[in-house]
C-alpha cells in the first residue's frame, strides 16, 4: 500500500500528546488503585465482607466489575477494571473518528485520496495506529500492576484485557465514522454505544448468580453482549482466562475490516446514514445568534441532562442500601466518608459522592459546548455569523450563556432525580438539604471548568478541546479518586469538585465556595475582555 508508512508517521506525530495523556492516565489509575485497596481494604476479612454485601445488594455492580474472589489482586480488578477499560474505549473511539470522518469533514481525506495512497490506505493506517496505541496502553497498564508487587501473570492478563476492550471500541469508532455524516454524529453514536454496553455489563452482573460463599459471581447472558463484559470475564488474578479478551480483539478487528470495506464502497464525504433534511423555513429561534447556539448544542445538552437525572435517582435510591453496607462493613463507611469530606451521615456521604459525578457531567456539558465554538471557528462556519451584525464578544457570550444553562440544567436534573429516588424508595426527605446544597456547590465547581476552557479558547484556541477535556480528567481524578488513593489534602483540593460546599452535622460548610465564585467571575470577565482583541483562528 503506497503511502501507508508516511500516513502512519503523520498520525503518530499529530496524536502523540493526546495519546500520552490517555495512556499515562490509565496506567496511573491502575497503579493508584492498588494503593487505595491496600489502605481501605487491607485485611482479607474486610474484602470478604464487602463482597458479601455486594452480593446482597447487586445494584452496586452497575459501577464495579465482576467479583472473582477476595484475594488482593482479584479484588483490585473488581473495583477498578471497568474504569480502565472505559478510558481505553474513549481513547480508541476518539482516535478512530478523528482520523476518518473528521478528516473527510475538513477536506484532508480528499487530498490524500488524490495521491497514490488511494481511499482505503488512510483507514488501514488508522487501524494500525489504534492497535499500536492500545498495545502501549496495555503494556504500561501491565507494568503498573506489576509495580504493585502482585503476581505478574495476573498483571499481564489484566493489561491484555484492557487493551482488547480498547481494540473493540476502535472498531466501533471506525464503523461509526462510516455510518454518520459528521464527526460529531460519529462520536455521539460511538459514545452512546459505549454507555449502553457499559450498562449492559453492569446490569448483566447484577442479574448474575453468586457462589455459595458469596465471594464470586457468574455473569448473566446480558453481560456477554458487551465488550466490557468480555474484558471482565478474563477474571485477572483469579482464573486468568484469555479467550474472552481474544473475543474482544477479534470483534474489533472484524469491525475494522468492515470499515475498510465500507470506505472502499461509498463516495468520499457521503455516509450510510444520511443527515436529516432541514426545514424549508427557519424557526423564529434561529433569528438570534443565541438561538443558533442553542440549536447547534441542544442534543448534547439533552444527553448530559439525562445523565444528571439518572445520577440523582441513583444517589438517593442507593442511600439506604449503602447505609446498611456501612453498618456491616466499617471500611465502606470510611471510604465514602473520605470521598465526601469526612463529615455528615453515611446517607449524606452517599449523596455527596454521587453528586461529584453530577458535577463532572455538568462540567463535561459546558466543555463540549465551548469546544463546539472552537469547531465552528475552525471549520469556518463562524465567519458568516460574525460577518453579520454580531460581534466577537457577543458570539462568545452566547456560547458562555448556553454552556452555563447546560450546567444549570444538569444540576437541576440531578435534584429532580434525587427527589424521584426518595419518592420511589420511601426515603429520608431530610436529605433534601444535602441534595440542594451539594447540587449548588457542584454547579459552581462545574462553572470553573467552563470559564477555564473559555480562557483557553480565547488565548490558545487550537488547544481548546484537548485542554478542556484534560482539565476535567485531572479534576475528576483528584476529586473522585484522590481520597480513595490517599492523596494529600492540598492536592485533592486543587480540584474544584473537591472543595464545593457541603452539609455537615453543624450546618453548611462553604469550604472553597467564595474562591470558586471568584474564579468564575474573573475567568468569565477575562475571557470576554480578551475576546475583543483576538482574531479568528480557523483551521485545525
Amino acid at each position: 500500500m503506497s503511502g501507508l508508512a508516511p500516513l502512519l508517521r503523520q498520525r503518530m506525530r499529530r496524536d502523540w500528546r493526546q495519546l500520552l495523556m490517555w495512556i499515562i492516565g490509565t496506567a496511573l489509575l491502575a497503579y493508584l488503585s492498588f494503593t487505595g485497596v491496600a489502605q481501605s481494604y487491607g485485611s482479607l476479612q474486610d474484602r470478604q465482607e464487602l463482597l458479601v454485601t455486594v452480593m446482597a445488594n447487586p445494584v452496586i455492580l452497575l459501577f464495579r466489575g465482576l467479583p472473582s474472589g477476595a484475594e488482593q489482586g482479584a479484588f483490585m480488578v473488581f473495583l477498578i477494571f471497568p474504569w480502565l477499560a472505559m478510558l481505553a474505549a474513549f481513547m480508541s473511539t476518539f482516535l478512530a473518528v478523528r482520523h476518518t470522518r473528521m478528516d473527510e469533514e475538513q477536506g484532508r481525506a480528499e487530498l490524500v485520496s488524490a495521491t497514490p495512497a488511494g481511499r482505503t490506505t488512510p483507514v488501514v493506517a488508522t487501524v494500525i495506529h489504534g492497535l499500536i496505541a492500545n498495545f502501549v496502553l496495555a503494556a504500561l497498564t501491565t507494568l503498573s500492576f506489576i509495580g504493585t508487587g502482585l503476581d505478574a501473570t495476573g498483571a499481564k492478563v489484566a493489561g491484555f484485557a484492557v487493551g482488547c476492550v480498547g481494540v473493540a471500541f476502535l472498531g466501533i469508532g471506525l464503523v461509526a465514522g462510516q455510518l454518520m455524516r459528521t464527526s460529531r454524529g460519529a462520536n455521539s453514536l460511538a459514545t452512546w454505544i459505549l454507555v449502553i454496553t457499559f450498562l449492559f455489563c453492569g446490569i448483566g452482573n447484577a442479574l448474575g448468580t453468586p457462589s455459595d460463599d458469596l465471594q464470586r459471581l457468574e455473569s448473566s447472558w446480558l453481560t456477554w453482549l458487551s465488550p466490557f463484559g468480555w474484558g471482565e470475564n478474563v477474571r485477572a488474578y483469579a482464573d486468568n482466562n484469555l479467550w474472552p479478551a481474544v473475543l474482544a480483539l477479534l470483534f474489533g478487528l472484524a469491525l475494522a475490516g468492515l470499515a475498510i470495506a465500507l470506505q472502499a464502497a461509498r463516495d468520499l464525504g457521503a455516509s450510510l446514514i444520511p443527515e436529516r433534511l432541514g426545514r424549508a423555513e427557519a424557526s423564529p429561534l434561529l433569528s438570534t445568534p443565541t438561538g443558533l447556539v442553542w440549536r447547534l448544542t441542544w442534543g448534547a445538552i439533552l444527553g448530559w441532562v439525562v445523565g444528571g437525572l439518572l445520577t440523582g435517582m441513583l444517589s438517593t435510591s442507593l442511600a439506604s442500601v449503602i447505609d446498611k453496607m456501612g453498618n456491616q462493613n466499617p471500611a465502606v463507611a470510611q471510604i465514602l466518608s473520605n470521598i465526601a469530606g469526612g463529615t455528615g451521615t453515611l446517607a449524606q456521604a452517599t449523596v455527596s459522592v454521587f453528586f461529584v459525578l453530577l458535577g463532572i457531567f455538568a462540567a463535561c456539558a459546558s466543555v463540549q459546548i465551548i469546544s463546539r465554538a472552537r469547531q465552528e471557528e475552525a471549520h469556518g462556519t463562524a465567519e458568516p455569523v460574525l460577518s453579520a451584525a454580531v460581534g466577537r464578544v457577543r458570539w462568545l457570550v452566547d456560547y458562555l450563556v448556553i454552556a452555563f444553562a447546560a450546567v444549570l440544567g444538569v444540576a437541576a436534573a440531578g435534584v429532580v432525580g434525587a427527589m424521584l429516588g426518595l419518592a420511589s424508595a420511601d426515603g429520608d426527605w431530610s436529605l433534601m438539604e444535602t441534595i440542594t446544597i451539594t447540587a449548588l456547590g457542584q454547579l459552581i465547581a462545574a462553572s470553573v471548568f467552563l470559564v477555564l476552557t473559555a480562557l483557553v479558547f480565547v488565548l490558545a484556541p487550537r488547544a481548546t478541546i484537548a485542554a478542556g477535556w484534560t482539565l476535567i480528567g485531572i479534576g475528576s481524578m483528584l476529586g473522585l479518586f484522590g481520597p480513595l488513593f490517599g492523596f494529600p489534602d492540598w492536592l485533592v483540593h486543587l480540584s474544584p469538585l473537591a472543595v464545593a460546599p457541603e452539609v455537615t452535622p453543624d450546618g453548611v460548610d462553604v469550604r472553597g465556595m467564595w474562591w470558586l465564585i471568584l474564579a468564575v467571575v474573573l475567568g468569565g470577565a477575562a475571557s470576554i475582555s480578551l475576546m475583543r482583541r483576538r482574531e479568528l483562528a480557523t483551521g485545525g
